[in-house]
């Protein structure tokens, strides 16, 4: 297994861009005043799937062993890991199944079949698909991908802090959207190998404390999730990425659905920036920490919002 360290994530980016560009950062005088704070803010939701995930595909496909090319990949996702897998593996031309839960939004399914890979409706929730996902690597023998203690993902999705911070190290505080942490668990090792003494601070959704409660408790926990951000409903805490925050997480906050809905009218009103759910954690979280000082940082690590989500954004800030 790959180890979690600095120079891995400069191997990863390495290898990432030379396939993505990098992404701009941008501030914005009315989002400052909305938060009281310089805000710097990364647009992932420019990526060619419109989330940050597609780095961690990029990595893991220019990692593999020809033997498990040759294999296919198989995955479990409600939305942007499966078009990382699904986009990645279309232009390295290796096989891939993802599992999704039954209910996953229409929309997401087209665009992972439209990039060419299988798309499997198999499970109530992402436990459940989970397990489907194991059962159809034995059985058709393709090598599975855990989303969250997949080390060339996490590597993968790391990079987006390496860029933020390498071109922002003022940032005071940054804070970071969980699901399986990957993104966290990044920025964690980006900080400490760049010597900067930023703190990090991790964001989830009230709903599904899964991550917030194992990084509390120090054992790998499950709550079943209930939050509208697909890119934060994971039921489960993940290992890999616990043991890094474990050590280099400074601040753990659950924002609410609500506090997410509007930070996602914020963005589109005063960064000129649609965000999901999930990519608009990291403001959410800032708005929601009183401990911020002076030069806070984020992603907007995806903009996949679904048609529900763009009309709740243009609800609320109609009524702004």
């Amino acid at each position: 297994m790959t180890d979690l360290t600095f120079d891995a994530v400069l191997e990863a980016h390495s290898r990432v861009s030379e396939v993505l560009p990098e992404t701009p950062t941008w501030t914005y005088p009315v989002l400052d005043a909305a938060v009281g704070s310089r805000v710097v803010v990364k647009h992932e939701n420019v990526q060619p799937t419109g989330a940050f995930k597609v780095r961690g595909g990029v990595n893991l496909l220019a990692s593999l062993a020809a033997d498990e090319r040759a294999a296919g990949l198989v995955t479990v996702s409600t939305g942007n890991h499966a078009q990382s897998i699904a986009w990645a593996s279309a232009r390295a031309g290796v096989a891939a199944t993802i599992v999704m839960p039954v209910g996953t939004c229409t929309n997401k399914v087209r665009a992972v079949e439209a990039l060419g890979a299988r798309a499997v409706l198999s499970g109530a929730d992402m436990t459940e698909a989970a397990a489907v996902a194991v059962s159809l690597a034995e059985a058709e023998g393709l090598r599975m991908v855990d989303p969250g203690n997949e080390p060339a993902i996490i590597l993968g999705h790391a990079t987006v802090y390496l860029e933020l911070l390498r071109s922002h190290p003022e940032i005071e505080t940054l804070y970071v959207p969980v699901g399986s942490g990957s993104g966290a668990a990044g920025a964690v090792l980006v900080r400490d190998g760049l010597g900067l003494p930023t703190r990090v601070v991790a964001v989830q959704a009230a709903g599904a404390p899964a991550g917030y409660r194992s990084w509390k408790s120090g054992t790998l926990e499950a709550v079943a999730p209930s939050t509208f951000a697909a890119g934060l409903a994971t039921g489960v805490g993940f290992a890999a990425t616990q043991a890094v925050l474990a050590d280099g997480l400074d601040d753990f906050l659950l924002v609410s659905d609500d506090e997410l809905r509007a930070a996602m009218a914020v963005m589109a009103t005063s960064a000129h920036t649609l965000c999901e759910g999930a990519g608009a954690a990291g403001l959410a979280g800032a708005l929601a920490d009183a401990a911020r000082p002076g030069v806070v940082g984020f992603a907007c690590t995806g903009g996949n919002a679904s048609r529900e989500e763009v009309a709740e954004i243009a609800r609320l800030g109609l009524a702004a």
